[in-house]
């Protein structure tokens, strides 16, 4: 058994398994995921802070603003991945949704030693993409102290901007210095202190729902389906041809071409119902 958990921070504590090196390999899995368990638990806990934080957000974005993920290591790289997703899922603009790490862009692959620590380079970061006030940042950091991060939505909060942060352990610094605390506490991880494993996890399923429930009332969704996003290869062309065959009885070889001709699911289905 491991050492107690430390409650003020979890995320560093040490777990229920030791001598991890000792085990087999399917014991490490099963290990693994049985206190993976924890993580669904947690999101569970945090979500109507998320729900209030993604409807205030909606607010914001519907009138032009951004949304900004800032966050060092694992949490950035999260942050950039889900606003990555953003442009060919839901056909959005690039710079919808931004993604930003401590190091810029090279720390994204290698890790940028001490840029993390930095209390005034994260607003720094922010101030290049020329913030207004319907923008909307999120700060990302299990640990919740991350200064980089901390720096950056204070001063976001202090110009007016909406505020959230994602974090994993309780009572943060980071959670005093934004208007919407998500925390989603997961415990000690397997690996102590390695934060990639359930934080990370944790991290991601509420990056899941902020991007999909944003765009889903914006509009970018119909029923389930991405009417908007980019047919960037064959398959989305051929999920396109399907969809578009589903709204309007068009044989597949019909329903591909017209999705071709307009490039859009909406726009083809639109094209369709106009030219009956």
């Amino acid at each position: 058994m491991g050492l107690k958990t430390d409650k003020t921070n979890p995320t560093e504590s040490e777990g229920k398994y030791s001598n991890l090196e000792a085990m087999s390999v399917s014991g490490l899995a099963n290990a693994m995921h049985e206190v993976d368990h924890d993580v669904l638990k947690a999101v569970g806990l945090a979500k109507p802070k998320v729900v209030e934080f993604i409807t205030e957000m909606i607010k914001r974005v519907s009138k032009g603003g951004r949304l900004f993920y800032l966050g060092a290591g694992t949490s950035g790289r999260l942050g950039i991945l889900d606003a990555s997703e953003c442009p060919p899922t839901f056909g959005v603009e690039q710079g919808k949704v931004v993604g930003i790490i401590a190091g810029g862009d090279s720390a994204i692959r290698i890790a940028v030693e001490g840029a993390e620590d930095d209390s005034a380079q994260g607003w720094k970061d922010l101030r290049a993409f020329n913030l207004n006030k319907n923008d909307t940042v999120v700060g990302i950091a299990s640990s919740g102290r991350t200064p980089y991060v901390i720096g950056a939505v204070k001063e976001a909060k202090k110009q007016g901007l909406l505020t959230g942060c994602i974090t994993c352990n309780p009572g943060s610094k980071l959670a005093e210095e934004v208007d919407f605390v998500m925390e989603a506490i997961t415990g000690p991880e397997f690996v102590t202190g390695s934060t990639r494993l359930k934080a990370g996890t944790a991290t991601k399923l509420i990056l899941n729902m902020i991007t999909t429930i944003l765009f889903i009332k914006l509009g970018n969704v119909k029923g389930s389906q991405m009417v908007d996003m980019k047919l960037s290869n064959e398959k989305l062309i051929e999920r396109g041809t399907k969809m578009v065959q589903a709204s309007t009885g068009l044989n597949e070889i019909e329903a591909k071409a017209l999705l071709l001709e307009h490039q859009s699911v909406r726009k083809a289905i639109i094209g369709y119902q106009t030219q009956r």
